[in-house]
């Protein structure tokens, strides 16, 4: 029986992100993104702001499983995004973290009254 890596899941893991994407990462060093190290992160920021184009890349890219997987887990996403990917992906909602009841009353506690 094989594993999977990580690694596995990237279509490509040597190519530079294109510059049409260098608009969605106005916080870092751009030319410093590696796709292979950066791509949970380069793929939530497309999954957040991107437009057709960026979102085309992303799934040529990254594999569905491997997107599927980050949504499920991760809190970067706002919940506007969260429902779209959800729907969009048939991710049931009660599988994705961030929308279960227990995590939002979590994060509600964190601010004062």
């Amino acid at each position: 029986m094989s594993s999977i890596s990580f690694y596995d899941t990237i279509k490509n893991p040597k190519m530079k992100l294109p510059n049409f994407l260098k608009k969605y990462f106005w916080d870092v060093d751009f030319n410093k993104l590696d796709f292979k190290k950066n791509s949970e992160y380069v793929a939530l920021r497309l999954l957040e702001f991107g437009d057709i184009k960026a979102l085309r890349w992303l799934f040529q890219n990254l594999s569905k499983e491997k997107i599927k997987k980050m949504i499920k887990k991760q809190r970067a996403l706002s919940l506007r995004s969260l429902y779209f990917w959800s729907s969009f992906l048939n991710i049931p909602k009660e599988k994705i973290l961030c929308l279960k009841k227990f995590y939002q009353k979590r994060q509600k506690s964190h601010w004062l009254p």
